[in-house]
């Protein structure tokens, strides 16, 4: 398994659950990324290709430190008494935590809900997504506003910025199961773009230009 991340075709009609790859692939490059893509284990920080092989021990990857998304590698069949999973929860104070099913079986009016996922839009926090079964995807803006698709699956977690212009959808499979994490009582409001005058986006546009390579990835 890898996690991979790729540039979407914006012109194509097709099925949002399809991987809308550019003919020919675009994948998210260490070009493109340059300089902004680190691993951090417990005895080594060093540079890695976009595209990793996964293991079941604990890791974070900041996919890129202008877009602020951050990831990590956990194990799906030990959420329950994850230690690195703890330690994250505490870290980053996520003291609110719910699972969730998204399929067309357990959401009511799915094909709206899924609709309305996938419809561009921004949250006054974090958004934080743990997949335990299944898979789906993320999908963000670079900061030339082209679309950069995601590809999460069993074991990933996945930190969303507050004011970073962003959708959701599953893909084929129809199925992901989702542990949801909150700072304090949950907020789901989405703000539908534009919301330039915002106070997350502008946060968030005001640390594409101040945050430094790597300096998220102090506190871990």
């Amino acid at each position: 398994m890898a996690i991979e991340a790729w540039f979407m075709d914006e012109t194509s009609g097709e099925d949002q659950r399809l991987p809308r790859h550019c003919y020919p692939k675009e994948l998210v490059s260490p070009d493109y990324l340059a300089g902004q893509i680190s691993l951090s284990i417990s005895v080594s920080f060093f540079w890695v290709l976009f595209s990793l092989s996964h293991t079941n021990s604990g890791l974070c990857l900041y996919l890129n430190t202008e877009l602020g998304v951050l990831y990590w590698r956990l194990n799906p069949e030990n959420y329950e008494n994850d230690a690195e999973l703890k330690k994250i929860r505490e870290d980053r104070g996520y003291n609110y935590m719910d699972l969730l099913d998204i399929c067309p079986e357990k959401v009511a009016d799915f094909k709206e809900k899924l609709k309305n996922f996938y419809t561009e839009h921004i949250h006054a926090d974090e958004e934080i997504r743990y997949c335990l079964e299944g898979s789906a995807y993320f999908d963000v803006r670079d900061k030339y506003d082209r679309w950069i698709r995601i590809w999460i699956k069993a074991g990933d977690l996945i930190i969303l910025p507050a004011g970073i212009y962003h959708r959701f959808t599953l893909d084929t499979g129809d199925y992901v199961k989702l542990m949801r994490l909150f700072v304090g009582e949950p907020v789901w409001t989405a703000h539908n773009r534009p919301q330039e005058d915002h106070p997350a986006r502008k946060e968030y546009i005001k640390n594409l230009v101040t945050e430094k390579v790597g300096a998220a990835l102090e506190a871990y």
